[in-house]
């Protein structure tokens, strides 16, 4: 293979991504890198909970079952595995990885990156002034009601660069961030020091874009008529071909589903993306330098993108359990729903005591259809969601028995969607951040060697906070063509991919035309524009980034989503259907001339 180009295939964006997807990369052609990303906020807590259950199971047992699969071509080819499987428990993962290969027969050096899980050391870090702050105000995070149940730093890639300049044919991590699967073999495939921010950012920026799998690929893309009609319906996965300078180009294997497109890559990019500058534990990358250029059939170029030193403190991932709830979904059927659903609200609060809960959620869905053709359109639900710290007061017994109990003395067609649950336990999320010096990443060798890595900064003679470059000049966009044009849907101009950080939801649109993009601004520019098409944020604090280099702008919703989806009540909690809704609200068109 070409020293000069590495290519890096992902073959799992989330925990429970497509099993087979990872095989297939390796075997649809050359490959000198596999990840995978298991991890996200989400799945720190559910890896919580599996590990209550059995304490060797903090890890995602998916990758297990598919190094069954890829230890022996991977080694056979000379492809190196990076994953983040690790989750709770990487050492636990990489000593099941070494009983695996033992019973395949074959010879797998395999290490693994720890030091993200701060749990265990958050009253020291505490009593010596470098506990968790807040994001937002920079002072201490209060302790809360309950106490935390995980705490998990982003880490960089300069473990995982270390592991395999060791030698290791297997790297698993816990907490890194999803970029640095990507950044770690670039920086250790091309020998780059700490200090070369831009094909540093160059690397986050690919990673960034193949982190989440097919997303890259067609999955997920907002023009369905831009994808091909015939040949595989599933999209293949993504690789990225990084240069030594830190330019990359993104594809994916020959005949596989799917697309790699300008605008496949752009809505990859805007996922879940705060403003200009994209903070990581390794460089800043400036998005607001990124530019995208079609180089063949299912090939996209990422150039110009330009970094800078990484911020003094790390971001942490800290999940606290939130309570108990339980839910019920009423069915309400034909004309009248809006008394029916007044009769029920009335009944629930004269035999359920709500007042002691913590949170009581009503939500009813789109009106029956009048006249309906089918029974089914002549339904709606009403769900009520209820929360308590403590699971006694919505159990069985107090909660569901006795609205169950309404069925012969409620609205007529009283009838429920499932049977009465116990209620879960629920997570919240919140961010934190914590001085990148005082967390300890270690990289442990296939022999038990374990090397501490160092933290990026002043430790290797840089300065984090004198080398950002000024900001990228902006010119205000000019004003759409004069005259009203046809009122329709946004997406007929514009594609959108959303999704969630945290309690916060964003939203990534461009325009299939660059022309268009001053009607982008016009339209979708200013936080009063986004609140006049989304009434949820009527109330939030919205912020609107404006990306010309890719003809879009980025939105970011403050508190939508409350603590995290884990604790949200919401139809979406995950705002993955966010963009759709926004591209269906209709708005003045831009005229065509």
């Amino acid at each position: 293979m070409d020293d000069e180009v590495l290519r890096i295939g992902n073959g799992s964006g989330f925990y429970g991504d497509r099993h087979e997807a990872m095989l297939e990369l390796v075997e649809g052609g050359p490959l000198d890198v596999l990840t995978g990303d298991y991890l996200a906020e989400l799945t720190m807590l559910i890896l919580w909970r599996t590990r209550q259950k059995d304490p060797a199971r903090g890890y995602a047992r998916t990758f297990l079952r598919q190094a069954r699969d890829l230890l022996r071509p991977c080694l056979a080819r000379g492809t190196r595995i990076v994953v983040n499987a690790g989750g709770l428990d990487p050492a636990g993962l990489a000593a099941a990885l070494r009983e695996v290969a033992s019973e395949l027969g074959v010879d797998a050096r395999i290490a693994h990156v720890e030091g993200d899980d701060l749990l265990p050391r958050l009253p020291e870090l505490t009593a010596q002034g470098d506990g968790l702050t807040d994001p937002a105000t920079g002072r201490p995070l209060p302790d809360g009601p309950v106490p935390p149940l995980t705490a998990n730093a982003y880490l960089g890639g300069w473990g995982i660069a270390h592991a395999l300049d060791a030698g290791a044919d297997v790297v698993v991590t816990g907490r890194v961030t999803d970029a640095s699967l990507t950044v770690g073999p670039a920086a250790w495939w091309f020998g780059w020091q700490r200090h070369d921010w831009d094909r540093l950012a160059g690397a986050t920026v690919a990673g960034h874009v193949i982190e989440c799998g097919a997303q890259a690929t067609g999955g997920n893309h907002a023009f369905l008529d831009e994808l091909p009609a015939d040949g595989p319906a599933l999209p293949g996965f993504p690789i990225a071909e990084i240069a030594r300078d830190g330019t990359a180009t993104i594809t994916k294997h020959p005949g596989t589903g799917g697309a790699v497109t300008v605008h496949t890559v752009t809505g990859q990019l805007l996922y879940e993306i705060g403003g200009h500058r994209y903070l990581g534990p390794d460089v800043v990358t400036r998005f607001d330098t990124i530019r995208l250029d079609a180089a063949g059939p299912d090939r996209v170029a990422i150039h110009g993108v330009q970094g800078e030193p990484p911020p003094p403190h790390l971001k942490v991932a800290v999940n606290t359990l939130g309570g108990w709830r339980n839910r019920i979904a009423f069915v309400l059927t034909g004309d009248d729903v809006d008394a029916k659903e007044a009769l029920l609200r009335r009944q629930v609060a004269e035999i359920l005591d709500l007042d002691p809960l913590d949170a009581v959620t009503w939500h009813r869905g789109r009106d029956p259809e009048p006249d309906a053709a089918r029974n089914e359109d002549a339904t709606t639900t009403c769900t009520l969601t209820v929360a308590h710290r403590e699971p006694e007061p919505v159990d069985r017994r107090r909660f569901s028995g006795p609205l169950v109990a309404l069925a012969l003395s409620s609205y007529a067609g009283f009838t429920l969607t499932d049977p009465p649950a116990d209620p879960e336990p629920f997570g919240r999320y919140r961010p934190a951040l914590v001085p990148a010096g005082v967390v300890t990443e270690r990289v442990v060798l296939d022999d038990g060697t374990a090397v501490e890595v160092a933290p990026t900064g002043r430790d290797h003679g840089v300065a984090l906070d004198d080398r950002a470059r000024p900001p990228i000049a902006i010119g205000r966009a000019d004003p759409p063509p004069s005259g009203a044009g046809p009122r329709g849907p946004l997406g007929t101009v514009a594609g959108a991919r959303s999704g969630d950080k945290g309690g916060d939801a964003n939203v990534g649109l461009w325009v299939r035309d660059p022309a268009h993009y001053p009607w982008l601004i016009a339209t979708l520019g200013d936080p009063a524009s986004v609140r006049a098409l989304l009434p949820e944020a009527e109330h939030l604090d919205v912020e609107v980034v404006a990306l010309p280099n890719l003809a879009a702008v980025n939105v970011v919703i403050h508190g939508l989503l409350g603590d995290g989806v884990a604790s949200s009540t919401r139809p979406d909690p995950q705002a993955k259907g966010l963009g759709e809704y926004l591209r269906s609200r209709h708005v003045p068109l831009p005229v065509t001339r």
